[in-house]
């Protein structure tokens, strides 16, 4: 089994959304006890509402979850139990929205109160509107399910807010085709295209600002509210150079310059550089760890060429990809990557 990056594990995911994953296996005839255990977990200890999950222990119990249920998608049955109640204040919010274009940035915002792992975002073209959801850092082997169980799980909860109006036109992921695709097409009730460069899905523009049926602008304004507390709680203790790392994660298909980042924290680029450096680091340092991390994930996962990788993570000629990756690991991409394949197979 590949293990999360050392960014994933610094991590923690909320226990609520697996004990709807164990709901889900328990009707599928697996011993719930059982599987937890092998996390070192029990009943008990899932059913506390304050019960925090490492990044790793999540990986794990995602994973063994399908091996025992022996369910390749699991991930879209479990997307499928996650009705807006089950996304807590965030999912109340959403579904008290007056707009699709309100719910799609109140996700965009808050959703890492809910899925620290993933992001939410959006693109307004001329006829329609892509909604993006995106790792906030590599989650290697889990990458499939989890994206599958947010991607569906979101559709729905916007298909709740707005009553038959959001008409999803298409799900698209970056990943090729699994054997259930006729599966995947049924559950999403439109087409799911596969080996896309996204994951997230398609709205048609005009109807991004239709009033919605259910909206109440009090209780959206009162739960935004009790949004943004928590998320202020959330990044009370973070670090600048925390904060720094995840804006970059988040951003992995373009990289925001420090003119960019600091505007995002709203202080000035000085300012930026000064507190990166009193916590022993720098903008700079920050960029390479986070493309030393990527650059790693894609070249396992095998989905890219190295040239592709190099102009995702920002280099212009390949050659200067090349350099840093032996700088990063002593080893070329190439030979990196034929060590991966070299590896057995995990059971």
């Amino acid at each position: 089994m590949a293990e999360p990056s050392r960014t994933s594990r610094e991590r923690t995911m909320p226990a609520y959304y697996l004990r709807h994953l164990a709901d889900e296996i328990r009707g599928m005839g697996v011993d719930v006890a059982r599987w937890l255990e092998l996390s070192r977990l029990t009943e008990k200890q899932l059913s506390d509402p304050a019960l925090a999950i490492p990044h790793a222990t999540f990986h794990k119990l995602f994973l063994d979850a399908a091996a025992m249920a022996r369910e390749p998608a699991l991930g879209l049955f479990v997307g499928e139990r996650l009705a807006g109640s089950t996304h807590g204040i965030v999912g109340y919010a959403t579904l008290n929205s007056g707009t699709l274009r309100e719910a799609v940035e109140l996700l965009e915002r808050y959703m890492p109160l809910r899925m620290p792992l993933l992001a939410v975002s959006h693109q307004v073209r001329r006829r329609e509107v892509r909604v993006r959801v995106s790792e906030v850092c590599p989650l290697g082997e889990l990458q499939r399910m989890l994206l599958e169980t947010a991607v569906l799980s979101i559709k729905n909860l916007l298909d709740s807010s707005s009553m038959g109006v959001c008409r999803v036109q298409r799900v698209t992921f970056p990943f090729a085709p699994p054997k259930y695709a006729n599966i995947a097409r049924q559950i999403f009730n439109c087409d799911v295209r596969y080996g896309d460069s996204w994951a997230g899905f398609v709205l048609p523009a005009s109807v991004i600002d239709i009033p919605l049926r259910l909206a109440d602008p009090a209780a959206f304004q009162e739960a935004a509210r009790i949004c943004q507390q928590e998320l202020d709680k959330l990044t009370a203790n973070d670090t600048t150079a925390a904060r720094v790392r995840r804006l970059l994660l988040e951003k992995q298909t373009g990289f925001p310059s420090l003119q960019v980042t600091a505007r995002h924290f709203h202080v000035t680029p000085r300012t930026l550089h000064r507190r990166l450096l009193e916590e022993g680091t720098s903008f700079r340092d920050l960029l390479e760890e986070v493309r030393q991390t990527l650059a790693v994930e894609h070249l396992r996962a095998g989905r890219f060429t190295i040239e592709e990788i190099a102009y995702t993570l920002g280099y212009s000629d390949t050659a200067n990809f090349r350099r840093a990756f032996k700088r990063w690991e002593s080893v070329s991409p190439a030979d990196y990557r034929a060590r991966q394949r070299s590896l057995p197979a995990a059971s």
